[in-house]
């Protein structure tokens, strides 16, 4: 019995080595023809049935072991999470779906994978993994960065648990899992972001439910309006202060444009009014269902400041503080539209930029403040003064056209500004002209009007100190005077002004000593513009400063023609403008004209007005010794028109003195022929050379004879010459002379 039991015991022994062997059944290590011989036949019967059976239970088994084994693999890999599972004692790692190439099945540092953990989160690891194994905390989790093959960071969630320890409690054996985290925390920084965004922003802003009802609030709503979070969490939206009416309309606009915003007046903490504009949006779920009501509250207060500053910086004048040229074309665009009668003056100040020039711009800024100021208290409650840039002013009087009204206040005005001001230890004394016009009847546009009392202003100034009314005669002459404007500006480009001479003639011994240069406009369709025309209009437009170059520039062309060719020895006198005699350059400009057309300064004489010296005398001394010292000489034309000094007349480095046509035309009267021969006199005590202008008759010479008057121009000897004509003129001048020559050989 006992070598039964043997027997048995060691088929079973064997059976099982079998089962559990690596090899499996198929290639046992034992021979069964061997076992066999030692044992008799009768037991093979019994127990090799025992023996399949049992082979055949741990075959299912296996295989069902394997089918879990797949079926988890599939779902670890199906989850993109690798498993894990750490021999601690031997530092073995085996990992199933590892997708970061993680090191295998060797002994490394703790934490496993030390070398691929970012070196900011090692520290962190450690630290967890640490108080796990000190049985501080049921699992391992931590989050940390791990590079991958391609040397890419990834955040990862690695999560694991001691699951074998030894007799000591020593931790033997570890599993876990690690997952892939980067998206979520992709996500999290961007939400994060955006509640950093939310708790930042300084505007209020509350989230409320579908229901409208408070769920949640930023800082910068609790420092608006006062009060802590839980006083209005789950509170519904309201508006204090407003009606629920008004409430009600609000939701059900958002709930059907999805969006409301308008201006509100709330308190704040400090129970201060304030614009609040509010701004309400709805918020759907992925099921495009509303989900939540976002409402910002942005404080209007600095934006209003603001864009009442930029108004005033846009529509108020800084220096005066009234509104500006932009603020009144609106003003008058707003007046026209309405079915009333105003008034429109516009006016400047005489002679303004003489006070800017000689005391200072800051002092002339000071004393337009301080006629603004004056004449601000003059106009009626709803009449509006204006600053229209330099020293134009304008005043609209609205809802009147009575002449009376009307004229009283112009008076006013004239009466104010002509009022001296003290400034600065100066007494300053101004006047001005005013422009009126009437709307609708003299324009029913704000241009047009301007237009028509600029018009009717520019004829005041005529009169000087006075207002005049628009009408046709104004409008008439003002086109008429754009007209020439234009045609001056097109006959400069296309070469249309020319020089023509007039000769200046010896009186005693009737030879020929000079001439003076004359501008004249000859357009091809209107012919010749008369100089009377077009010089006033040349002067106002600073035309004349071009057309005098062209003038000095064809005349020195002509002067140095004449002189090569022997017909001329003489000078040519060039009328300056008191445009060009104010140029900073002037002196350089007469340099270069004369140097292009290689003419000696001692051929050129420019001839200066009166009224143009007496500007301002000791600038005008200043420049006249600069052209002296050039060898140019210089005249002083229509002396005796003007307002000349005897004390600055014999500072002037002149040269010649020319005696107005005026005073000419009038010596047939005693008294005319006494002026005549007192500016002779004049003259010659200051060593002046006299020239009579505008000489048409045979008395006239001889009066100029008996008062010892030099040199004679006008039409009784010569009308101006064209530069053609003036050639035949010197041609016959200088045959006559030869003709002289011979008869008194």
């Amino acid at each position: 019995m006992i070598r039964i039991k043997i027997i048995a015991n060691t088929f079973i022994f064997t059976s099982l080595l079998l089962c559990f062997s690596p090899l499996g059944y198929s290639e046992q290590f034992v021979d069964q023809q061997t076992l066999m011989l030692y044992l008799p036949s009768v037991f093979v019967t019994l127990v090799l049935p025992y023996l399949l059976f049992t082979i055949y239970k741990l075959r299912r088994s296996r295989r069902q072991l394997c089918s879990s084994e797949r079926r988890l693999k599939s779902t670890v890999e199906g989850s993109g999470d690798t498993l894990w599972d750490w021999n601690i004692k031997t530092g073995k790692v085996l990992r199933i779906n590892d997708k970061y190439m993680m090191e295998r099945n060797t002994i490394i540092d703790v934490p496993p994978n030390k070398a691929l953990i970012h070196p900011n989160d090692i520290t962190q690891v450690e630290l967890l993994l640490k108080q796990h194994f000190a049985e501080q905390t049921a699992f391992f989790e931590a989050s940390y960065r791990i590079k991958d093959s391609f040397d890419r960071w990834h955040w990862v969630l690695d999560r694991g648990k001691i699951i074998e320890k030894d007799t000591n409690l020593n931790p033997l054996r570890m599993t876990g899992t690690v997952r892939d985290i980067t998206q979520l925390k992709s996500t999290e920084a961007r939400l994060n972001l955006f509640a950093k965004c939310v708790e930042s922003l300084t505007d209020a802003l509350a989230i409320y439910d579908k229901n409208f009802k408070l769920v949640d609030l930023n800082p910068s709503f609790l420092s608006q309006f006062g009060g802590n979070r839980d006083n209005y969490l789950n509170k519904p939206f309201t508006l204090p202060g407003y009606e629920q009416s008004y409430i009600d309309d609000i939701k059900n606009t958002v709930r059907l444009t999805d969006h409301w915003q308008q201006e509100v007046k709330l308190r704040n903490s400090e129970r201060k009014l304030l614009p609040i504009e509010i701004s309400i949006d709805e918020i759907k779920n992925e099921h495009n269902q509303i989900c939540n009501y976002v409402i910002v509250y942005s404080d209007l207060t600095e934006r209003k400041k603001a864009e009442s500053q930029l108004h005033n910086l846009s529509n108020r004048d800084r220096t005066t503080g009234l509104p500006n040229r932009n603020l009144f074309f609106t003003d008058l665009k707003k007046l026209a539209k309405q079915d009333s009668h105003h008034a429109l003056l516009v006016f400047d100040l005489d002679n303004f930029k003489k006070i800017n020039d000689s005391l200072g711009h800051q002092l002339g800024d000071s004393l337009l403040a301080k006629l603004a100021m004056r004449l601000s208290k003059l106009t009626r409650e709803k009449d509006v003064f204006y600053r229209l840039g330099g020293d134009e002013f304008a005043l609209v009087m609205s809802g009147t056209n009575d002449i009376h009204t009307i004229t009283r206040m112009a008076k006013q005005f004239l009466a104010a500004i002509a009022t001296p001001f003290k400034m600065a230890g100066h007494e300053l004394v101004i006047t001005s002209s005013l422009g009126i016009v009437l709307f609708p009847e003299d324009g029913n546009t704000p241009e047009l009007l301007l237009k028509n009392a600029d018009t009717a202003m520019y004829h005041a100034k005529k009169k000087g100190n006075s207002y005049l009314f628009f009408n046709d005669t104004m409008n008439r002459q003002a086109v008429k005077r754009l007209q020439i404007e234009n045609l001056m500006r097109f006959g400069l480009k296309e070469d249309h002004f020319e020089v023509y001479y007039q000769p200046k003639m010896n009186i005693r011994t009737g030879k020929f000593t000079g001439m003076e240069a004359l501008v004249r406009f000859i357009t091809p369709k209107k012919g010749i513009i008369s100089p009377g025309v077009f010089i006033p209009i040349a002067e106002e437009t600073g035309q004349i400063i071009e057309i005098g170059e062209v003038v000095l520039h064809k005349a020195c062309r002509d002067v140095k023609a004449w002189l090569d060719a022997g017909l001329f020895n003489g000078r040519v006198a060039v009328n300056l403008s008191a445009k060009q005699f104010s140029l900073p350059d002037l002196t350089t400009r007469i340099d270069v004209i004369l140097q292009n057309h290689a003419l000696p300064s001692y051929f050129l004489e420019l001839e200066i007005t009166e009224g143009t010296v007496m500007d301002d005398p000791q600038d005008a001394i200043s420049i006249m010794r600069s052209l002296s010292a050039r060898g140019i000489h210089l005249a002083m034309d229509d002396f005796g028109t003007g307002y000349s000094s005897l004390a600055y007349l014999k500072q002037f480095p002149l040269n010649t003195l020319k005696v107005d046509k005026a005073f000419i035309d009038d010596m047939q009267t005693e008294r005319g022929r006494n002026m005549v021969d007192s500016i002779v006199t004049i003259a010659h005590n200051l060593d002046l050379h006299v020239v009579a202008e505008g000489v048409e008759q045979a008395e006239q010479i001889v009066i100029l004879k008996e008062l010892n008057c030099e040199t004679m121009q006008g039409y009784y000897y010569s009308k101006p010459l064209s530069r053609a004509e003036f050639t035949e003129f010197l041609k016959k001048q200088q045959n006559q002379t030869a003709l002289s020559l011979v008869q008194h050989a």
